[in-house]
């Protein structure tokens, strides 16, 4: 664990147009509607330098230039030792950024290397950072694809209908795991991310379970064809629950 770096750089207003506008709208929506945000919020923000945890990072910054209260930012990079990142980009881009930041370390044995047991540990470091860090909610980069891929990969594959949801109390209510970016589709933050030039990287595990995402991602695609609101459909089903037609 490294100790907690601050960092006071300013950056000018970014232009609300565009693609921009429309990413940044959709990300209010959300935060509205599910209530993420409020006053004297202390956010830990994870980012593990991929697209989405970046462009979810930017998004606070200019959220937090416009709003009309105050609430604290942490960047929070869990390095692992079996993924390579490039771990001093990301810190630098947090120090240009002016953002706080902690860098958290986790090890594990290559025969434990799986998807669950790394995702188990990854969400307990946050747990644990947050709770140290006095911090009230943590911030998840999770987009509509992930959100709609895992509710169908839980049906095939694991027999339940449950969702990664966009706003969660956890422990009684002393955090709030939130998804911001729950409205949002992969290629619209990509290209959001691109626009505002982010220095996102590729770091794809070989441990991933991605033959399973990777069947299901190809399932939705199909069906776009014929209905481009699918992905939406989705995950509007999980509040429209006919339960009258359940068995």
């Amino acid at each position: 664990m490294s100790p907690l770096s601050p960092c006071g750089v300013k950056k000018k207003k970014i232009k609300l147009r565009g693609k921009i506008l429309s990413v940044y709208k959709q990300m209010g929506k959300a935060i509205y509607n599910y209530q993420m945000l409020s006053e004297g919020d202390r956010l830990l923000v994870a980012v593990s330098g991929g697209v989405d945890s970046l462009a979810l990072l930017k998004l606070f910054l200019m959220r937090k230039r416009r709003v009309p209260f105050d609430f604290k930012i942490i960047a929070c990079f869990v390095d692992t030792n079996f993924i390579q990142t490039d771990k001093e980009t990301l810190i630098n881009y947090f120090k240009d950024s002016g953002i706080d930041y902690i860098i958290e370390n986790l090890n594990i044995k290559e025969k434990d290397r799986n998807c669950f047991w790394c995702s188990w540990s990854r969400r307990k470091i946050l747990f644990e950072t947050a709770k140290r860090l006095n911090c009230n909610k943590i911030a998840l980069g999770h987009n509509l694809d992930d959100i709609t891929e895992t509710i169908l990969m839980n049906i095939f594959f694991f027999a339940q209908i449950s969702s990664a949801p966009p706003a969660l109390d956890m422990f009684s209510g002393r955090i709030k795991l939130i998804r911001p970016l729950a409205y949002l589709k992969k290629k619209d933050i990509l290209e959001f991310a691109k626009q505002l030039s982010l220095p996102f990287m590729a770091h794809d595990c070989i441990y991933g379970e991605g033959t399973r995402r990777e069947k299901v991602k190809k399932i939705i695609k199909e069906l776009e064809d014929s209905c481009p609101q699918v992905r939406k459909n989705i995950f509007r089903s999980l509040r429209k629950i006919r339960k009258d037609y359940l068995v």
